[in-house]
């Protein structure tokens, strides 16, 4: 999809979300043809002409001012990610030859990275800008096996949406598949030259009803902090509080952490977890010996 249609239906579908009455506007009655607010209303909450607001709809929006998106931003009733997601359509060119120059993006951490992670007492992954899961602790990998059960990188939204086992996995599947597109579409905002995501996006689209019809939403999400709750194959269901840390100097890449509430089951069935996670380590380090040739004996 080019930028002046993800504007278009973007801000058709944010103005379809706010009634008059949310806005503050009279409602006079009688029959509206579309939901939510008209062109002309929203221009005039946001203190702009009708012509103009009509031009930015269209797709028109490169040069707008910050002070013009934000008063739309205000008008439309945009969450932070939203936005966001605005202001980035809004600064975002066509690609070009640029694309050339832009960095790939990581596919591994830094050792000084893994080692902090492995310190870590408590469930903690990186994941980037794609979705892949390029790094873990031992906790990590066991409160994800699923996903890391999987040929090639593990991927977030490949194993959410084209996994049979995702829907078993999160207790709350609907949430974590709209979850999961939202969060791509603003990272797609941010990094349109980002052609892995957008040949995920596009393999979503091709291969997962599901996807597309949460894609259709055009909503956008930042993950910063929340509660999740798995249905973990080997120790059951499990509430977590999940934190997102940004890696400065390492664009797109994330740290997440999961920690239970004390004194609950869940905290229990971590202690489970941890106890399972070291079996299969134990197990895995067997196993690696075993394929080790003996030098002498062949």
């Amino acid at each position: 999809m080019s930028t002046k249609d993800e504007v278009r239906e973007f801000l058709v579908s944010r103005r379809a979300n706010v009634t008059p009455r949310q806005a503050g506007i009279p409602d006079f009655g009688g029959e509206r043809r579309v939901p939510g607010l008209r062109r002309e209303e929203v221009a005039m909450l946001a203190g702009v002409s009708p012509d103009y607001y009509t031009r930015l709809e269209r797709g028109n929006i490169r040069g707008a001012s910050e002070s013009v998106l934000s008063a739309i931003a205000r008008a439309l009733q945009l969450n932070d990610a939203e936005r966001e997601y605005l202001f980035d359509l809004a600064r975002t060119a066509p690609a070009t030859a640029a694309a050339r120059d832009r960095k790939p993006v990581a596919q591994s951490v830094r050792t000084s990275v893994q080692r902090v992670l492995d310190n870590l007492t408590i469930p903690a992954i990186v994941h980037s800008s794609n979705q892949d899961l390029i790094a873990a602790n031992l906790m990590g990998r066991a409160l994800y096996a699923p996903h890391f059960d999987t040929d090639g990188t593990p991927n977030v939204a490949r194993f959410i949406f084209l996994d049979h086992r995702a829907e078993d996995y999160y207790v709350d599947w609907a949430t974590a598949r709209r979850t999961a597109a939202a969060i791509m579409r603003l990272e797609a905002g941010r990094d349109p030259l980002n052609r892995e995501l957008t040949a995920l996006i596009g393999e979503l689209s091709t291969r997962s009803p599901q996807f597309r019809a949460d894609w259709a939403g055009h909503d956008v999400h930042e993950h910063r902090t929340g509660v999740k709750s798995f249905r973990h194959p080997e120790v059951g269901r499990i509430t977590v509080a999940f934190d997102v840390f940004a890696m400065p100097g390492e664009a797109g890449l994330q740290i997440v952490t999961y920690s239970p509430p004390p004194n609950t089951d869940s905290a229990e069935k971590f202690a489970l977890l941890a106890s399972w996670a070291a079996t299969q380590e134990t197990a895995t380090q067997g196993a690696e010996r075993s394929r080790v040739v003996d030098p002498v004996h062949g």
